[in-house]
């Protein structure tokens, strides 16, 4: 407890010197600000270290093991070595645009944080009632940098990765952002803190009334943020580095501080909708016994647990597929997600609606109440997993029949079956 008493300590000493409002809307929020900023650069930075070590342990090699212990110091001299490099600026540039693209794209990122509940009480810095739309608009945001870059830089490798990325982005964002309704009907409200706080009253995740939802958001989370197997825009074999082929030194570290930024963003907004945020069963009965610091300390240690567990899935995935062709990637988008993510709102809808209809109906309990959440008793939360896993099968079956006959719109596959159809009797057909 000794270790907690300094935040105590911090609150009494600001007391002394600023009235109580302006210590708790201004002082606190600029200390939560500048922790939040420095604790995501510090897990940025050594995510890429983590990526390194982990593709290569999946290799059967070391990965960075001379810049400290186990090269724990690697990330720092990566940032002061990209400090040190020419900042170079191709001659016929938008110098203004090619300018502040970057940091359109770090800023998108990290004003996000400012609304994730890393954990209960002073470890969220705004609690707001729309939380969870102002992270989609927010987040969103950042194509245009991607987009801005691509076309400033006045070459053809950026501008095509610049329009990749735009038209993946916005194709991806329709699927993330209707996959996210199943859990908003159960959770009853768009603030981040209160839907982890319905978790927590219901006692459960909603990882198993949503099985699907949450493949949904993963996979758009993971075409979002441009990662493999959906790293079209940055297509090493075919586009150099894509949007920001022609950035070096600080501008370029900015883009890939903000697409781990962006990946980060991902896993917290998964972590808090589907894995129950900082709620884990327990660990509330510290609060309880009156350990009021460590039970925030504890919340968002568990936070980052469940946070690590995706981060791990993106570097997991990197080195296990291949990357899709361009077709392939939208039709994931459009013809799979999408649909998927409609079929699992009416499948939720209509579970939502045998709950309500079932709850007194015999003698039969299935909702306890609706003050936080929509809370369920043990029979109502076996009926929801079990439309839950039935909504995986469901939805696979009707998407299967749905693009079973999806190649016939393959431009080039009818124009070969037409010209095979053309050919003259006696003369051999071209491939």
């Amino acid at each position: 407890m000794l270790l907690l008493a300094p935040v105590d300590v911090l609150n009494d000493l600001l007391l002394r010197f600023f009235s109580d409002e302006t210590v708790k809307y201004f002082i606190w929020p600029l200390i939560q600000i500048g922790l939040v900023v420095t604790l995501v650069a510090l897990w940025v930075a050594y995510a890429t270290y983590l990526e390194r070590k982990i593709s290569a342990f999946i290799q059967a090699r070391l990965g960075p093991m001379r810049v400290g212990p186990w090269g724990l110091l690697q990330p720092i001299a990566d940032g002061l070595k990209l400090l040190t490099k020419e900042d170079f600026i191709p001659e016929k540039a938008d110098r203004w645009i090619f300018f502040f693209a970057p940091y359109i794209a770090v800023a998108s990122a990290f004003i996000v944080f400012s609304v994730i509940p890393f954990g209960p009480d002073w470890a969220v810095i705004a609690d707001v009632n729309i939380g969870l739309l102002l992270v989609l608009a927010v987040s969103s945001v950042g194509v245009l940098a991607l987009i801005l870059a691509g076309w400033s830089s006045n070459s053809k490798y950026a501008l095509l990765g610049g329009l990749r990325s735009s038209a993946q982005m916005v194709s991806y964002e329709v699927a993330m952002g209707l996959s996210l309704i199943g859990a908003l009907m159960f959770a009853r409200t768009l603030s981040l803190s209160g839907i982890v706080g319905a978790q927590g009253s219901d006692s459960i995740w909603y990882i198993l009334y949503q099985p699907a939802g949450f493949l949904m958001f993963l996979i758009s989370g993971i075409a979002e943020n441009n990662r493999a197997p959906f790293d079209l825009p940055e297509a090493e074999s075919e586009l150099v580095a894509g949007f920001h082929t022609e950035y070096s030194g600080m501008r370029w570290s900015l883009f890939f501080m903000a697409e781990y930024a962006a990946m980060v963003v991902v896993t917290a907004v998964a972590t808090t909708v589907y894995l129950g945020g900082w709620y884990f069963p327990f660990v509330y009965r510290l609060e309880e016994s009156g350990y009021h610091n460590l039970y925030v300390l504890v919340s968002v240690l568990v936070f980052l647990v469940k946070a690590s567990i995706i981060l791990y899935i993106y570097f997991w995935l990197r080195w296990t597929l291949p990357r899709f062709r361009y077709d392939q990637l939208m039709d994931i988008g459009w013809k799979w997600l999408i649909p998927s993510a409609l079929i699992n709102i009416v499948l939720s809808a209509f579970a939502v609606f045998v709950l309500q209809a079932l709850n007194g109906w015999r003698g039969i309990q299935t909702i306890e109440g609706l003050d936080r959440g929509m809370n369920l008793t043990a029979t109502g939360k076996g009926i929801m997993i079990a439309f839950g896993l039935a909504g995986l099968f469901i939805t696979g079956v009707l998407l299967a029949r749905i693009n079973w006959r999806s190649r016939d719109f393959n431009l080039k596959t009818q124009r070969r079956n037409i010209r095979l159809v053309n050919v003259p009797k006696g003369k051999p057909a071209r491939a």
